[in-house]
Order: C-alpha cells, then structure tokens, then sequence
C-alpha cells in the first residue's frame, strides 16, 4: 500500500513511517521540509496522487488558542479536498483521548474541531485517540510558572509514543473503523505523580505540587476526563521501562 503520512518527520510521523517501510508498504513522508505545506496546499495533490491511505499526525507550530484551531480547520479542509480529489480509501487522523470532555482547553477545542471535519468529509476514516505521550513529561512540567509545577491529580494513563506510532500504522493499512481507536499505556497516574516520577528520575529538582484546582493546558480535570474507555488498545512499555532505556 501507498500511505502518505502528513507530519512525517516528527516523533509520531517518523516511527510511522519507519514501520511501515518495514512492513513492505510505501510510506512517504510529508512535511512543510520536504515541500509539502498543509496549511498553503504546496505540494499537497501531489503527495498524495495514488495513495491507498493519508496520515495525518501533523501538529500546530503554536498552541495559542486561535492559532491551532485556525490550524487544524485549514490544515484538515485542505487535506480532505486533496484526498478527495485523488480518491483516498482511508483517513486516518491522530488526536487525543478525553478531547471532547475538556473544552476549556483551546488545544483541546482544536483536535475536536479536527475531527468533525474527518467525519463530515465523507470519507472511510478512522480516528486515532491516543493519551498523554511520556515524551511531553518535560512540556508539561514546563508550563507551569515560578519554578513550581503545580498541577491536577487527575488520571492520566500516559503512553510512549513508540507505542502510538504502532497503532497508528496498523489502522492506516487495515480497514476504515469509520469511528475511534482509543490507545494509551499500561498504567494509569495522577497527573502530578506523573510528572513527578519523570522528574526525580531525571534529576530534576523543582518541586511538584498537586491541586485540583490546576489546570491543565487551560482546562480543569477530574479523574477520568483524560482516561480512555475500557476497551482501549494499551500499549506495552511501562513508564519505569521507558524512563530505563
């Protein structure tokens, strides 16, 4: 199978790619490096002229609230008219579990947006949910303020992106589930405990305190707005392996 995968070259698009490749299919990488601009339509039709399949696990260059959800309305609008016009078989679109249970954040917001432009467009798509990436630990824990990382203790059940990457492969080159994939890790944390186990084992030394009344990225949680379903996927690698390797 052909499958293009839009955001290619990132941490979610490379390891996609890079499966595929593996697995015998023709994976191409699609990105503004590789001339291929989304949000402009430069190079769109023709990386996708003959694909089986379109991958979309491309992210916004800037969180701002209307900065993303400008993002992904433009960015999916185009992408669905290219796949139209070539007559892709399958969608498949990378977003995030407990999206539609936290609108008060803008990011948040944006990544449903996306996906009711996926389900209107008319297409065969799936729709990949994941949680919390262990590779974000550091944004997180970055964004708050004053050298203190105060956050919700609300659930979060993190997964590392290896893990994502596998399922998102294994949609793109089966059968449209015309519906939702959740995937996320083996665990499930308060978000506090997360970042603080990341931390420590980093040697990083700030202090992370819990309050409920933290938000994260803008928005409240309790302790199942960012926990997937019962029936979700759950990747192998365990925090403590991946904090290991």
């Amino acid at each position: 199978m052909k499958v293009v995968v839009i955001g290619g070259t990132g941490l979610i698009g490379s390891n996609v790619v890079a499966r595929l490749g593996e697995h015998g299919h023709e994976a191409v990488a699609a990105a503004p490096s590789t001339g291929v601009d989304t949000i402009t339509g430069e190079g769109l039709a023709e990386a996708v002229r003959d694909a089986d399949a379109l991958v979309d696990v491309s992210n916004s260059p800037s969180f701002a609230d209307d900065d993303v959800l400008a993002f992904f309305r433009t960015s999916t609008a185009n992408l669905v008219a290219a796949a139209k016009g070539s007559g892709v078989g399958h969608y498949v679109a990378l977003s995030v579990v407990g999206a539609e249970r936290a609108p008060d954040s803008g990011y948040l917001r944006a990544k449903v947006a996306q996906e009711e432009l996926v389900r209107a467009s008319g297409l065969p798509f799936s729709l990949v949910r994941a949680t919390q990436f262990f590779e974000f630990a550091g944004g997180v824990a970055d964004a708050t303020a004053d050298g203190v990382v105060t956050l919700p203790g609300g659930g979060v059940q993190p997964v590392a992106a290896a893990d994502v990457a596998a399922v998102v492969a294994r949609t793109s080159v089966g059968a449209p589930v015309n519906g939702v994939v959740e995937v996320g890790g083996p665990e499930v944390f308060g978000m506090d405990a997360w970042i603080r186990t990341v931390l420590r084992a980093r040697d990083d030394r700030r202090e992370v305190v819990g309050d409920p009344e933290a938000r994260y990225f803008g928005t409240l949680l309790d302790e199942k707005t960012l926990l997937p379903g019962s029936d979700a996927l759950v990747g192998p690698t365990r925090l403590e392996e991946w904090l290991a390797g």
